[in-house]
């Protein structure tokens, strides 16, 4: 049967200070209200079934995830002791799974992405699933079509189509499925120019499809440590010592992501599994730092972007955002800054520097501790 796991871990730091350790960018409001955990969750209703639906994060954030989404089955939040990035996250909830599936075909989205249509990303979605069912060794990723030379973004080359998939015989069989030569990590700008300009390149959703058992097998070659630890997990999943054995178990578990780990060594074709790509045409926003939260507020004129009572006297091209609808931000003579107001801390940052604000709450947290991360 078909599975949902919302991949919803991570610290969001990139978005500091709206976004904190103990309310991490996923639980955000961008759309009608919604948070960006909500918006994911409600792109699978009616796709995959609310007790297949499955919801991976930190072990502190159970509660609020679960105010989030009162449908989710509690059994269904499969909580980390401590974070160690996507091959362990994904590697757990394949395990989790197989122990009540074997046969299970699992996608995995995530929680900080805005997409739109949602109907695209439904059809995209049901040619992955298809094309794994079909062909049981295949590692389906999804990539969006740049619009522009993203440099903060992975990109995946694909290759020629493939004839036997579903979604690649051409126009009305849905989105084609091409093979995969390479992937990408954040390239230099003139690179990603080349990628736009050539065509050949998507930006790398994060997102992925494949039998639970077939990605086990995988992260058993490619990083047995890993395999080892998540499947005792598994075994005690549903038992009264999951907690201690899952606590011991996370803490030797190599920090490492599903790209690294498993879908570049597979790209490579050093075993059977084969990487094949989806092409999703949505509107995608991976809202991962304050320019790309910056495409769901409201613009002026001047082309500033904020959420918040303000007064903006010549002033251009600047984000503003507050949690407090009371609250005014005013500014003079401002060009291209970040400014965000919460009640125990005022951030001011220029926009071409949005990428360190990360380092900016590691200092912090070096100067203040966890107060105000």
């Amino acid at each position: 049967m078909r599975y949902a796991v919302i991949n919803a871990g991570g610290a969001g730091t990139r978005l500091w200070p709206l976004s904190r350790a103990s309310f991490p960018k996923q639980l955000l409001s961008v759309r009608g209200g919604k948070s960006l955990l909500r918006l994911a969750y409600e792109r699978l209703e009616g796709f995959v079934p609310d007790e297949r639906i499955f919801v991976c994060a930190g072990t502190t954030h159970q509660q609020v995830i679960m105010e989030h989404l009162p449908e989710l089955p509690e059994e269904n939040f499969l909580g980390e002791p401590v974070a160690r990035d996507t091959a362990n996250a994904i590697g757990l909830a394949c395990a989790v799974i197989v122990e009540r599936d074997p046969d299970a075909v699992a996608a995995f989205v995530t929680a900080d992405h805005v997409i739109e249509p949602v109907e695209s990303f439904r059809e995209a979605l049901g040619t992955a699933f298809a094309t794994v069912e079909a062909h049981p060794q295949m590692l389906a990723t999804f990539g969006v079509p740049p619009t522009s030379a993203h440099t903060g973004l992975g990109y995946i080359e694909r290759a020629e189509p493939l004839p036997d998939a579903p979604g690649s015989a051409g126009p009305g069989g849905g989105p084609a499925v091409f093979g995969v030569t390479a992937f990408t990590e954040k390239p230099d700008a003139a690179t990603a120019q080349a990628y736009v300009a050539g065509g050949r390149h998507l930006w790398n959703s994060g997102m992925f499809v494949w039998r639970a058992d077939t990605l086990l097998t995988q992260l058993h070659r490619h990083l047995p440590g890993a395999y080892d630890g998540v499947t005792r997990i598994a075994k005690a999943w549903d038992t009264p010592e999951r907690t201690t054995v899952a606590e011991k178990a996370y803490a030797e578990l190599p920090k490492i992501s599903i790209d690294y780990a498993v879908m570049e060594p597979a790209a490579r074709g050093e075993d059977e599994a084969r990487v094949v790509v989806v092409p999703m045409s949505v509107d995608w926003i991976d809202v991962g730092a304050w320019p790309a939260l910056a495409r769901t507020l409201a613009n002026d004129p001047a082309h500033n972007a904020s959420n918040a009572v303000t007064v903006l006297v010549d002033s251009e091209g600047n984000i503003v955002v507050s949690d407090d609808p009371e609250h005014l931000v005013a500014t003079v003579g401002l060009r291209d800054t970040i400014v965000v107001h919460t009640p125990d801390v005022t951030m001011v940052c220029p926009k071409n520097d949005a990428e360190r604000v990360k380092d900016l709450v590691a200092r912090v947290r070096q100067t203040h501790g966890d107060r105000y991360a």
